[in-house]
């Protein structure tokens, strides 16, 4: 143990590996038409069944000629015209050219497109400024995009608004796809009130289960929400029985610290195992992991951004793996230079709420401000987190840090 680490905290990086360690992606899967396939994943690699472009096609609006037949000062009567969709496919005289459009295929014998800006035309034809082309000049090949049986796409990858429009490029109308996990979340606590309804005296909204149902979709699961379980055991029992009954994963907010009424962490372990407990991450330290009988559990600590940040950082990669998103990446990180101070204890890996930007070509952070767990309108200014080492103390104005950006599940 460091001189820095606190006894029964485990580090971030050993919980994320064991988080894991014995995920394995579900194996179900779904023919879906690709307009409805956006957000899952791949089964299975995507090949081309064609070439793109089929044909060789004009890159713009102009002539298509043979190179040979150009020469200054000497025009070139039109043969015919090729238009998107309706090809030339008369005999194409020798001394003649061919009014070509964008994207129309080029003619037999065509080894280049003059452009439009680049020709006059008279009443005895076209003369062109342009008579030195070189081949294939303005002219996109078959194939130039993608050739036949080409992998475009591989097995685990997460379909993107980027892919669709490629896909339907090769023809292909349905792709098979993962089952997307389903997550059961609920937030537990006495004090919550869903929203719309009167606040009493010590009472708070639930917010955690909107943040969370977000989370769950941008990381690409079906969320099911349970709502607001009481601080009784037997209902929380009763819940997280009928929730692993129709989930991969149970997910909950609340009840893992050490309070007289936090009862989840002593239920998941009557019910099933808990892997761990308490890690050395700020904010969020009353983070449980385990498995029930038939799902996985995560419980994420109470505090509004407690809850969020754990799910982000620890429930994300789990999440990805289950889902089969062989190509998920961990946020990336990069150094930036302090503008403002921020408050650090060794011990524990910090994540602080900044905003980031570029100076005179440096990256600078500085603090949204209130750091506290419970202030969210920290995290909604953030665009970064500042992720401050364990062992880390106070950083000063100046100093550089590591910033991790946020990526598409909260920043899109």
């Amino acid at each position: 143990m460091g001189c820095c680490d606190v006894p029964g905290l485990m580090p971030i990086e050993d919980a994320q590996e064991k988080l894991l360690a014995d995920i394995q992606p579900v194996s179900d899967t779904l023919t879906l038409p690709i307009g409805d396939a956006i957000g899952y994943v791949l089964a299975d690699d995507i090949c081309s069944p064609l070439n793109v472009p089929p044909f060789d096609n004009s890159a713009m609006d102009g002539y298509a000629v043979r190179r040979e037949d150009i020469c200054a000062q000497h025009t070139l009567p039109i043969a015919g015209k090729s238009m998107a969709g309706t090809p030339f496919d008369k005999v194409w005289p020798k001394n003649t050219c061919v009014r070509i459009m964008t994207g129309a295929q080029i003619p037999n014998g065509c080894d280049a497109v003059i452009m439009q800006e680049n020709a006059h035309v008279t009443e005895s034809g076209v003369l062109f400024n342009e008579t030195d082309l070189k081949p294939m000049q303005n002219i996109r090949p078959v194939g130039d995009d993608i050739c036949q049986e080409d992998v475009v796409l591989t097995k685990g990858a997460r379909l993107t608004a980027r892919d669709i429009p490629m896909i339907a490029t090769l023809g292909i109308a349905n792709v098979t796809v993962l089952k997307k996990p389903v997550v059961a979340f609920f937030s537990t606590g006495d004090e919550l009130q869903p929203l719309g309804s009167e606040l009493g005296a010590g009472q708070i909204y639930d917010s955690n289960r909107y943040g969370i149902k977000a989370l769950i979709e941008q990381f690409g699961c079906e969320p099911l929400d349970l709502g607001i379980i009481a601080d009784n055991p037997k209902q929380l029992t009763e819940t997280f029985m009928h929730a692993q009954q129709l989930a991969d994963v149970v997910l909950t907010s609340g009840g893992v610290s050490v309070g007289e009424a936090d009862y989840t962490k002593d239920i998941l372990g009557q019910l099933g195992e808990i892997n761990f407990w308490k890690l050395a991450i700020k904010p969020g330290k009353p983070f449980a992991f385990g498995t029930l009988p038939q799902a996985w559990f995560c419980g994420l600590p109470g505090n509004p951004v407690s809850a969020f940040i754990t799910c982000y950082v620890l429930v994300q990669p789990l999440l990805a793996k289950l889902a089969g998103h062989t190509q998920w990446q961990a946020p990336v990180s990069i150094p930036a230079i302090t503008h403002s101070s921020f408050k650090k204890s060794p011990g524990r890996t910090d994540y602080q709420r900044g905003i980031y930007h570029i100076e005179n070509g440096q990256v600078v952070v500085e603090s949204t401000g209130n750091q506290s767990s419970g202030a969210f309108r920290s995290m909604s200014l953030a665009n970064c987190f500042v992720v401050l080492e364990r062992e880390r103390g106070r950083v000063e104005v100046g100093e550089t840090v590591n910033i991790e950006l946020f990526n598409a599940s909260i920043s899109a």
